[in-house]
């Protein structure tokens, strides 16, 4: 169905002789494309995107693991983060851009705070439904033992959650990306969102959709090689979980 659309808008394009400053034929596309990774524009802000998306993705995951871990040890922190949590979490990571570029102005520490909310959410959340659901008899036995908390959370929470855990690192990172893409288009001058919004303004939509079409290709790289890992580490668990 893809390549039939594909070729369905060449037909299209080139049989009404297109000329357009917001649509583009896609062999114009992909030509646009090739012409931007021989200059090497593409790769630079490609570069500077998973920059930010990867620092971002790497903050939330430590700040949601910590507290996911916390919330799900302990039932009575849970309910009484449980407001908190639901009042914070639906917050669109863009909103916060007026006071990100007040505390850090333009760069890629604004960014990656940003992304580092936006993906410290999905973690949280699963990390905590993950560890509430560890047989009750593990933690039983871990204090039969006297393993104190750290003891505890690193024999016993962390590799019986592991799978689900994972599973929650596969959606934060595709919110990252999202995430970073989004904050360049709407504020920060830097990465493929500031290179798409260029190719706009200077009446380019060749390559816009070349870096459109870029981006989607990272993501599903991103994602295949995380679908690959989870298998390879994980097994049978993986599609478990995966399919929960």
């Amino acid at each position: 169905m893809p390549l039939a659309l594909v070729v369905v808008a060449e037909i299209a394009a080139r049989s009404s002789e297109m000329t357009s400053d917001t649509l583009a034929a896609p062999t114009d596309i992909v030509l646009a494309g090739i012409r931007a990774l021989g200059n090497g524009t593409i790769l630079a802000a490609t570069g500077q995107t998973l920059a930010t998306a990867l620092g971002g993705l790497g903050l939330g995951l430590g700040i949601g693991l910590v507290f996911g871990i916390l919330l799900g040890i302990f039932p009575i922190a849970d309910k009484l983060m449980e407001f908190s949590v639901e009042a914070f979490r639906p917050i669109p990571s863009v909103a916060l851009l007026p006071i990100a570029m007040l505390v850090f102005g333009f760069g890629y520490r604004m960014e990656i705070s940003i992304v580092a909310f936006g993906t410290m959410w999905p973690i949280l959340i699963l990390t905590r439904a993950a560890v509430a659901g560890i047989e009750p008899r593990l933690l039983e036995v871990s204090r039969v033992l006297g393993l104190g908390l750290l003891a505890r959370v690193f024999k016993i929470v962390l590799p019986a959650a592991l799978p689900r855990i994972f599973v929650a690192f596969r959606l934060a990172a595709g919110v990252a990306l999202i995430v970073a893409v989004t904050v360049e288009i709407a504020a920060n001058p830097l990465g493929l969102g500031y290179a798409i919004m260029s190719a706009q303004q200077s009446l380019d939509p060749a390559l816009m959709f070349a870096l459109l079409v870029w981006i989607g290709l990272i993501g599903w790289v991103l994602n295949w090689g995380l679908v690959w890992a989870q298998g390879r580490l994980f097994g049978r668990a993986a599609v478990v979980e995966a399919a929960q």
